[in-house]
């Protein structure tokens, strides 16, 4: 015997269940502002806490002047992030320099890809390319 334990999208008297939270979203639900990460040589690293809902702490990266790049070999080294050459995110960004998720960046050692969300993780990671 199978059975069904699921609540019903119906009432006991045929009317449609609805969400309780359809309406209106709670504070706690509602997305931030996006967090620039911008990246350069002669930055100072700057860092932000943002408490969430449950004792959940994010970490921002505001500034970033280092990054942790993996090279072709799989060691991953900290070098310094000269400028930011490429992001399809938003052409404004390449001139402002910020980082954000898949940005190509220029380092020490070459070319690199950006794997990280540095406005939500609070840390550049990227992959040599």
């Amino acid at each position: 015997m199978v059975e069904w334990r699921q609540k019903s999208k119906r009432t006991k008297t045929g009317a449609i269940r609805t969400s309780l939270r359809r309406a209106k979203k709670k504070a706690s639900q509602k997305g931030g502002f996006f967090s620039e990460c911008l990246v350069g040589k002669e930055l100072e690293e700057k860092r932000v806490k943002k408490k969430k809902t449950g004792k959940i702490v994010k970490i921002k990266a505001k500034r970033a002047k280092y990054a942790n790049v993996a090279g072709k070999d799989g060691k991953v080294q900290k070098v310094a992030i000269v400028e930011v050459k490429e992001n399809l995110a938003n052409k404004h960004y390449l001139r402002r320099n910020i980082a954000t998720k898949n940005a190509v960046i220029e380092t020490e050692i070459g070319k690199a890809r950006v794997t990280s969300r540095p406005g939500q993780d609070g840390v550049v990671n990227a992959v040599l390319l």
